[in-house]
């Protein structure tokens, strides 16, 4: 399982550095892994882009001029027409990319140079992974003018003017259709706005030993089925809904009630062998109105929540969606964490602690619970103000320091959702549609998680395949959706997990 997660492992451009070093202290050279990079980028350019016959190649000072120049020399030999244009004369680089520029013996002209015209596609290969300032002066107007020219560009690592760590433009950014990039990806392709600057990404083995991910020891991953597969629930021949779990969600007041019942309803499509929705008298009869294969059972807070929590197999609940903010929703959720159940909180319930937040971390702390947070970016500055204004951090480590601090899994949404642990691994999500931008569709992921932990899932695990499912179910649907559509989208999503877990019986 340790391999199939580092198959989805998310290297910082410090982290990717290492692996380079790692790798060339064993004697394969860096010319060696440049030119593997320049082949990798040949390659995949002349699958993507077979028409292209005149390109304009933007070199930057770099490695990522270096795999530039090699890529150049490539596609020349293959009879087409290349022009490079270099941000430093070539006798001011060093080391392998001096050697890969002088190995070229194509046309060059400086960047200022640079014109899109009577070409068919830019190749970037300004600035990679490490760009850490924006980009400025000729190269930046070379960035603006590729693309502003209409044609396709293929940017070699990461589009030039994106941060690898953050995600975020540094001022121009290139917008590719197409991104080379090698051994693993870094955040900043699955960042906003890294993720929409890239366009498709392939990833190119240039020859660099997975092994290096031991040493190196990632703590960030694309979420991908490989991360979480090897614990997903999977329902035994002989078991029974009682094996499955029992997941529990608060329903609101009588006209607050349809939260409650989507996020109930996706638990039990994932797979949770009973819900029951736990609701005020007040809204018995509307919920009843409503429900078949969930249950429903009278709760009057804080009255009936000792008689709740005495039942033992109900191990997993969600509070939040519909319930109301204030003093009801935090009395509920201290009784689940002192009686050491799993809580979704989301919605209303993390409103509730917005005045004291610290209450709801010295809770978590204090009895060790088993808390997902999942927040929207309005929500999350309630509970970490003074981390969501850091513009210094970027949404990765924005969740991963709010999980440390308040000790839950943190689930901060968007389009690029970052799922967090407090032990500080993380994941970046990369299934969804901005049709998922409905109401109604936060609460069916917290059913989604709910449902995954309560069949004994891990927290993380359980986060993370809940995002992606939920993201994923979007995808089967397309334009139109609305949150009602969600429950039902989830067992096509469950047939694609659990097919390949069927050959390996």
């Amino acid at each position: 399982m340790k391999m199939d997660a580092n198959m989805t492992a998310l290297l910082t451009p410090r982290e990717m550095a290492e692996a380079d070093r790692l790798t060339i202290a064993t004697r394969t050279s860096g010319w060696t892994l440049m030119q593997r990079a320049g082949q990798g980028i040949f390659d995949h350019l002349k699958l993507a882009f077979a028409d292209a016959r005149r390109i304009a190649i933007l070199a930057g000072p770099g490695n990522n001029g270096g795999d530039a120049y090699v890529a150049a020399g490539l596609l020349a030999a293959a009879g087409r027409e290349t022009q490079i244009f270099t941000a430093v004369p070539v006798e001011n680089l060093s080391g392998d990319a001096a050697l890969a520029a002088r190995s070229f013996g194509g046309p060059r002209r400086p960047i200022e140079d640079f014109d899109a015209a009577g070409f068919d596609l830019v190749l970037d290969g300004l600035y990679g992974a490490g760009l850490s300032r924006a980009v400025e002066g000729p190269e930046a107007r070379a960035i603006e003018a590729a693309n502003a020219s209409g044609l396709p560009i293929v940017a070699i690592d990461l589009p030039s003017g994106i941060s690898g760590s953050s995600g975020a433009a540094l001022g121009p950014a290139i917008s590719a259709a197409l991104t080379v990039t090698f051994f693993r990806r870094k955040p900043g392709h699955l960042l906003q706005s890294g993720r929409s600057h890239c366009g498709r990404v392939a990833v190119v083995d240039i020859g660099i030993d997975p092994g290096v991910l031991d040493v190196i020891a990632p703590k960030s991953f694309a979420n991908e089925p490989k991360l979480w597969e090897g614990c997903f629930p999977r329902p035994a021949d002989i078991g029974h809904k009682f094996d499955r779990g029992h997941a529990v969600v608060f329903s609101g007041s009588a006209t607050k009630t349809g939260a409650a019942r989507l996020s109930a309803l996706a638990a039990l499509r994932v797979g949770a062998g009973l819900v029951t929705l736990a609701s005020p008298p007040s809204a018995l009869m509307v919920n009843a109105a409503h429900l078949t294969a969930i249950m429903l059972k009278r709760c009057s807070v804080p009255d009936d929540l000792g008689d709740l929590l005495a039942d033992p197999r109900l191990g997993t609940f969600v509070l939040g969606p519909g319930f109301g903010i204030g003093e009801p929703a935090r009395t509920v959720a201290a009784a689940i964490v002192e009686a050491h159940r799993a809580l979704v909180l989301d919605a209303d319930g993390i409103t509730s602690f917005a005045d004291e937040p610290e209450q709801l971390f010295h809770l978590i702390a204090a009895n060790a619970g088993d808390v997902f947070l999942t927040p929207h970016a309005g929500e999350f500055s309630r509970l970490f103000p003074d981390i969501a204004a850091n513009r210094d951090l970027s949404k990765l480590e924005r969740a991963r320091h709010a999980a440390l601090r308040s000790g839950a899994v943190v689930v901060l949404k968007g389009s690029d959702t970052v799922i967090a642990s407090p032990d500080g691994r993380a994941a970046i999500n990369a299934t969804g549609t901005p049709y998922l931008a409905t109401a109604g569709s936060g609460d069916v992921l917290s059913g989604l998680i709910a449902g995954l932990r309560s069949q004994a899932m891990p927290s993380f695990e359980a986060a993370c395949a809940g995002v992606w499912m939920h993201g994923r179910a979007a995808e089967h649907f397309g334009p139109g959706l609305i949150a009602e559509d969600l429950p039902g989208l989830v067992p096509a999503v469950l047939a694609e997990l659990l097919r390949p877990l069927s050959g390996a019986r």
